[in-house]
């Protein structure tokens, strides 16, 4: 795989021409794009799925194909609240961000991509004040539903500058796995700002770039994330909007996330000596120089190829195959790799949403979780390896008729 491409294009933070490629997983729908029986007759929208590295500021993002409209519908299939350990992992998060900044009935908490109110319910229950920001439609009905305030829209300067014209800057405002999903990284900080307190905190969760490189997440990689992010870029991005980091988190969440606190860059807290360590670390690690990037392509390229030879060897002994877990990964390992209905029949899926629809791309089934009592498969693969303990933990039946669990990243790993 060639470092440069042929094409360049502009930062989307810094604006410096990049042509280094981080990774290059050919062309693929995307990873949410769920097919109906009907949508079988009808040709399939692929993008270049494409990752270039800035040097000047590390960020690894997307090529430029995908509106950020195309991507999230309104029948936007992921539903939060379909995962348990998701669900604590909120529920954790709200009791111990509350006791930390003292929230309370006269505060107001904003979640940026609030989903189907996982995470805000647990404000509503606690009485203080909340406002969710989804734009799409299905999950957004779902939050109102548990008595959550939600604007349709998408989330920006524009909308950031308007809560605050109309006197509702947040004390919190919380952002789960949605800072790589934005096109315009710049054009949303530049919101958070707007619409923060003065002495108010900003969270934000996502995927650690590091973290990604070391455990080869390549499969994290699809067209609804614009940008993989490490804590130096992330720190740069905020002070371009006069934000400041002050604390961080690692996560074990999606195989290793951040939590960064942002405030505004004139506040009073103190930089908690966490965040140079880390950043110390990035750089340790390779974060800071291209060699770290451009040896990603072939480690990615063994982990599909030992999938296939995986699939191929359980075929050919005979055994019954399935997958669990109809997540955007998924697709994209699967994809990359070229899986169809020959090698894995179908995949099982907790989400009423999904079940009865395939995968795109690859077109396999999505079916319920009972499908695999009925079938009693030999080997299960675990798409979604985030989850893989949640999944054996509910699924464990499955040994009564010695069937065994695998996942495929960051290596093939078997286990009852």
């Amino acid at each position: 795989m060639q470092s440069v491409s042929t094409a360049t294009m502009n930062c989307r933070h810094c604006k410096t021409p990049i042509e280094h490629i981080f990774l290059d997983l050919g062309v693929a729908p995307p990873s949410n794009a769920y097919l109906s029986a009907a949508d079988l007759q009808a040709p399939e929208l692929h993008y270049p799925l494409t990752l270039r590295v800035c040097e000047r500021c590390w960020l690894v993002q997307t090529e430029d194909y995908v509106r950020a409209e195309e991507l999230f519908r309104h029948d936007y299939a992921y539903f939060s609240s379909t995962s348990t350990s998701w669900l604590e992992h909120a529920a954790r998060y709200a009791s111990g961000i509350t006791r930390r900044l003292g929230l309370g009935a006269n505060s107001l908490v904003i979640e940026v991509a609030s989903n189907d109110g996982y995470l805000l319910k647990n404000f509503v229950a606690a009485g203080i004040p909340c406002l969710g920001i989804e734009p799409t439609a299905g999950t957004a009905e779902a939050a109102e539903k548990l008595g959550i305030p939600v604007l349709r829209e998408f989330f920006g300067l524009a909308l950031g500058e308007r809560l605050a014209r109309e006197g509702r800057q947040a004390d919190l405002i919380a952002g789960n796995n949605v800072y790589a999903h934005v096109p315009d990284i710049n054009d949303f900080t530049a919101g958070l700002n707007a619409a923060l307190k003065p002495g108010g905190t900003i969270t934000l969760e996502f995927p650690h770039l590091m973290r990604l490189i070391e455990q080869v997440l390549f499969d994290t990689v699809y067209h609804e994330h614009f940008s993989y992010l490490s804590l130096n870029t992330v720190r740069a991005i905020f002070a371009a909007s006069a934000l400041r980091l002050f604390d961080v988190e690692e996560l074990p969440t999606h195989g290793g996330a951040l939590r960064v606190y942002g405030c505004h860059d004139n506040d009073a807290r103190a930089t908690a000596p966490a965040v140079r360590a880390l950043e110390l670390e990035e750089a340790r690690r390779g974060l800071g120089s291209l060699a770290a990037y451009l040896a990603f392509q072939a480690r990615a390229d063994r982990v599909k190829d030992d999938l296939l030879e995986f699939l191929i060897a359980q075929k050919r002994a005979g055994k019954k195959l399935a997958a669990y877990g109809a997540a955007a990964k998924g697709n994209t390992l699967l994809n990359y790799a070229g899986v169809k209905r020959d090698l894995l029949p179908y995949v099982c899926d907790a989400a009423p949403s999904k079940q009865g629809k395939y995968l795109p791309g690859s077109r396999i089934p999505i079916l319920p979780p009972a499908t695999l009592k009925e079938r009693r498969p030999e080997m299960v693969l675990i798409l979604p390896w985030n989850i893989a303990g949640e999944v054996v933990r509910q699924h464990g039946y499955i040994r009564d008729w010695g069937g065994r669990f695998a996942v495929a990243v960051p290596r093939i790993e078997v286990f009852a």
